[in-house]
């Protein structure tokens, strides 16, 4: 059903429904990641999954999208020559993330309430750090990244503008001064890990990363590429996540993990490969699976925000499901009805809450001096 107004997903770089698809398997993969956990897994490691890494580390898919984010808006910002009007990319960015998140904190602290202070309302801003109430419980959990995207876009502009002067260089070095900070967080931190896995300091190299990987895409990749790309970027990923499951879960009960030192950076760079690689396939996708694929992309943001309710419900009617022997066979049963159900709550919340606020968005990308609003 269309909406009764159009819906523009973005009015400063042309529609390219294969980075859509990328944000529908981001959501995917995180959505399946809770399933298991909440359903089977117990949020703990799980080595022996062989073949299901991409399941039992599925918080991958928050790497993924930051990733995403650092290359699209770096391709916006390629097309303008860096010149991008800071207040108006805010405004942009504020209207698409800021009112389904609202409506995110206002359950969450509506479910906290004989636990409120006043100060908790600072957690709008912090949704990643100290005792925010949205990582009280899993319907409203996925919330903590919001603050990490919102934090890049801060400072998105003025990178953007840098990297373009001087070359790919300077996010090169940046992220070698990331690296070193990390080094010192990472032996001050007693659980360094986490703090590695939900800050700023451990993701920003996520964004920046998929920035180089839109500079290299306009610098470099000239031709449309084979589908064996495509592919060896797909098993690249899958065979990372079968190591990390094995040899540095964010689930050890060791909460000091060496490796998480480099973790998220090889992680991103293993996902900037795919993000490259399909972004420039020659190919095509089936189409009825590419309108799929670029509805959950289109959706992606209210499925990602609201399956930990649809899971939270299920959790309640179903209990643990042994239905088979396999809790492959189960979790994968139970993810698809959960996808199903979250689905359909994503399509009400994005007509409800983020199309209209979508529409409202202008452009920011600055011509001859002048910004050139729709």
């Amino acid at each position: 059903m269309s909406l009764p107004f159009p819906t523009t997903p973005s009015s400063n770089l042309p529609w390219n429904p294969r980075l859509a698809h990328l944000r529908c398997l981001a959501a995917l993969l995180v959505l399946m990641f809770h399933v298991f956990h909440a359903f089977f897994g117990n949020w703990q490691p799980h080595p022996d999954a062989f073949g299901f890494g991409w399941l039992v580390e599925g918080h991958t898919g928050v790497s993924l999208f930051f990733v995403l984010s650092g290359y699209l808006f770096m391709s916006i910002a390629l097309r303008a020559e860096g010149a991008l009007d800071y207040g108006r990319f805010l405004k942009n960015r504020t209207l698409r993330i800021f009112p389904l998140f609202a409506v995110v904190f206002m359950v969450a602290v509506s479910v906290n309430r004989d636990a409120f202070r006043p100060q908790d309302v600072l957690y709008l801003f912090f949704s990643n750090i100290g005792d925010p109430p949205t990582s009280k419980q899993l319907m409203t959990g996925a919330a903590w990244t919001i603050s990490v995207e919102f934090t890049f876009y801060l400072i998105f502009p003025f990178l953007a503008r840098f990297a373009l002067a001087q070359g790919p260089g300077y996010l090169l070095r940046l992220i070698a001064l990331l690296l070193l900070f990390k080094l010192g967080a990472f032996l001050l931190s007693e659980r360094p890990t986490h703090m590695i896995y939900s800050t700023l300091l451990g993701r920003l190299d996520q964004f920046l990363i998929g920035m180089l990987a839109a500079q290299y895409a306009a610098l470099y990749i000239l031709r449309p590429l084979h589908g064996a790309w495509v592919i060896g970027a797909g098993l690249a990923v899958w065979a990372l996540l079968e190591v990390q499951k094995c040899a540095a879960s964010f689930f050890s009960p060791d909460p000091v993990q060496v490796a998480w030192l480099a973790w998220p950076t090889v992680e991103a760079l293993a996902w900037a490969l795919v993000v490259l690689s399909y972004a420039h396939w020659r190919g095509n996708l089936w189409s009825w699976l590419g309108r799929l694929l670029e509805r959950g992309g289109e959706i992606s943001f209210s499925l990602y925000l609201w399956h930990g309710l649809v899971i939270f419900l299920g959790m309640r009617l179903l209990g643990t499901p042994d239905w088979f022997a396999s809790w492959r066979v189960n979790a994968l049963l139970v993810g698809a009805g959960v996808l199903v159900l979250s689905w359909g709550v994503a399509s009400l919340s994005y007509r409800t809450i983020e199309a209209p606020f979508l529409e409202m968005r202008g452009r920011y990308v600055v011509k001859r001096n002048h910004v050139t609003l729709e």
